[in-house]
């Protein structure tokens, strides 16, 4: 029997990459214009966006079947929430050392190489130059985009920071690759056996939880301004809850490195977004970057596709 084509699901990997992306630009503005921590956003980020789906798949007569479905799959969720949590505030704490450029460049790239290569050993994927191709057309267009373009940070860059914060910096960010690596690589899974809804509502539970142990290092509190009010709401409902119920419906019909190259369109929302509402120039590379991206999203799913058929 044919499976189904991957447009719709393709749609809604690059749909939560674009969410991530205007939620990146709202941070950068809760950070600079308002003062909030890394771990206070990602905090309340992931409590409302766990809220709203605790409303949307939490009716009391869907807990026994979810209950029987999660039993074996819970140090499976557990895991992968706290690794959600995780790779966000290790990528924020690499920005606050050493810039945006850098921290995001391997928080980004590292994963897709990194799944390819488990997809492969695993006999997930087939060996061929167009895959290889694809995926460093993919990563090329990444760094077009992210390198000369600075976000959520008012951090200098690495060259001008101190070697000690260089290292800190890309361990860091290293750390946060690693960790989302892992959750994509399980993502799928969870949603298969849970259901897209259901394995998101767990996933952002967990994750606003580990997020919680941050209090121990910096307080969490919830803003007072009305303005600050409202981001923190986008992005607990549209970045959090929607977001990720687009990617964990995406990663259950996807492979995991179409996965993992789809959401690379967050960085090319950020940069866009930026140009049309901060005013700022994009650069000839920039652009090339994000049609090299968009081609290469593109090429891998006729090449998924043509597997699948």
């Amino acid at each position: 029997m044919q499976k189904k084509p991957t447009h719709l699901a393709l749609a809604a990997a690059c749909g939560a990459g674009f969410l991530w992306g205007t939620g990146a630009l709202v941070v950068q503005v809760l950070i600079q214009r308002h003062g909030f921590t890394p771990e206070n956003i990602s905090f309340w980020r992931f409590v409302v966006g766990a809220l709203v789906l605790l409303v949307v798949f939490g009716r009391p007569a869907q807990w026994p079947a979810f209950w029987r479905a999660l039993r074996p799959m819970l140090g499976t969720l557990l895991a992968a929430g706290a690794a959600m949590a995780g790779y966000v505030l290790l990528w924020f704490y690499g920005i606050e050392r050493i810039g945006a450029a850098i921290p995001t460049l391997i928080a980004l790239c590292l994963p897709p190489v990194l799944v390819t290569l488990i997809a492969l050993a695993r006999g997930q994927e087939r060996p061929s130059w167009l895959l290889l191709g694809l995926l460093g057309l993919s990563l090329l267009g990444t760094l077009l985009l992210v390198l000369p373009h600075e976000t959520g940070s008012g951090k200098p860059a690495a060259a001008a920071a101190d070697s000690w914060q260089v290292v800190l910096g890309v361990s860091f960010a290293i750390g946060s690759a690693l960790l989302y690596t892992g959750f994509t690589l399980v993502s799928g899974k969870l949603s298969s056996t849970l259901g897209a809804g259901p394995a998101t509502l767990g996933l952002t539970v967990v994750a606003a939880a580990v997020m919680g142990l941050s209090a121990l290092h910096r307080p969490l509190h919830w803003p007072t301004d009305v303005p600050p009010q409202a981001w923190f709401l986008y992005l607990g409902i549209i970045t959090a809850a929607l977001a990720l119920l687009a990617f964990s419906w995406g990663a259950a019909r996807l492979s995991p490195t179409l996965l993992t190259i789809a959401v690379l369109v967050e960085p090319l929302t950020t940069v866009l977004l930026a140009a049309w509402l901060l005013g700022e120039q994009l650069s000839l590379a920039q652009w090339l970057g994000g049609a090299l991206l968009l081609a290469s999203i593109w090429g891998l799913g006729q090449r998924e596709n043509r597997h699948r058929a």
